[in-house]
């Protein structure tokens, strides 16, 4: 019982801690300036998720062709920039990484 109250309680923390800035960024006027960096706030945290994991792979830079998860991400940045479509972006992206991890291991 315990259990389940630990993880209702921490659900209804996460879920205020969340709530809270949209109900008073609701409350108080923003500026422009300000309205236009917040849109900026999804893609810097997204990167910020994305590219440790494409550059450094198991903790160590890595720069060269060998690193497949680099070179899935880049050619999923060419898709994104051509087609401006998410899922054409992550398929490519995925099926990339798929095939070259395949070609890699020696399959």
């Amino acid at each position: 019982m315990i259990l389940w109250l630990t993880i209702i309680g921490m659900g209804l923390i996460t879920f205020g801690l969340r709530l809270g800035p949209i109900v008073l960024l609701e409350r108080f006027p923003l500026n422009d300036r300000l309205r236009q960096a917040l849109r900026f706030v999804p893609a810097a945290v997204l990167s910020a998720i994305i590219w440790p994991e494409l550059l450094q792979p198991g903790g160590v830079l890595d720069l060269s062709w060998g690193n497949e998860r680099l070179l899935a991400g880049l050619a999923a940045v060419l898709v994104a920039g051509y087609s401006r479509n998410v899922l054409w972006t992550i398929g490519a992206g995925m099926a990339l990484l798929w095939l070259l991890q395949y070609a890699l291991a020696g399959g």
